[in-house]
């Protein structure tokens, strides 16, 4: 469930407590965990609901100046039922304090090895662990069109996999572009594994 910047902030600092979606098909489910730019944030109740029926106290707790707005909003998409998504903020996102940890030890970097040699092992494009974190370590904050190019890749599938190496907290993303993290940096530092010439 994508949530916008507003509202995943306003998640995390309790001024938002409700989402509401129309979907031909239930989305998400009780106690699912997602991350958003303001944190975790978990599904707690999850009900069809009447449009119709949503108060202006229920927009507002969905970061909306009223009920009417949020129904002009719901009205755009014009097939399935209306949710109510009662939301909780669960911490930070994880991934920030495990990209600033860069005193790494042996087995942590034997872990990311192991964890990015299996990324390589499963994609259907090769090896591009390590030449992904060559290319954003030699140009940080570089669109991501101009890396995926310069790698002979596709814009979309090349997004997809630094979201894999973010997940690892090796990067960081940005507006425009990357970097390698404190973490990819100190691994970077200390791993034997090297892109794979193409």
């Amino acid at each position: 469930m994508l949530l916008p910047p507003k509202v995943a902030h306003g998640v995390a600092d309790g001024s938002v407590s409700l989402a509401f979606r129309r979907w031909r098909r239930q989305d998400v489910v009780v106690g699912s965990q997602f991350v958003t730019v303001g944190g975790v944030v978990r599904v707690d109740a999850v009900a069809v609901v009447d449009p119709g029926a949503i108060t202006d106290e229920e927009a507002v707790a969905a970061g909306w100046p009223d009920a009417d707005r949020l129904r002009r909003q719901l009205d755009k998409v014009t097939e399935g039922d209306t949710y109510r998504v009662a939301l909780g903020w669960v911490g930070p996102d994880p991934r920030i304090a495990l990209r600033e940890s860069a005193d790494l030890t042996e087995a942590d970097v034997a872990a990311i090895d192991a964890r990015l040699e299996r990324l390589d092992r499963a994609s259907s494009h090769g090896a591009w662990t390590m030449a992904t974190l060559d290319v954003i370590r030699r140009r940080p904050h570089t669109r991501a069109p101009d890396l995926a190019a310069e790698m002979g890749r596709e814009r979309d599938p090349f997004k997809i996999d630094v979201r894999k190496l973010k997940a690892l907290g090796l990067t960081r993303s940005f507006d425009v572009g990357y970097e390698i993290s404190p973490r990819g940096a100190a691994y970077l530092d200390r791993t034997t594994r090297r892109p794979v010439q193409r």
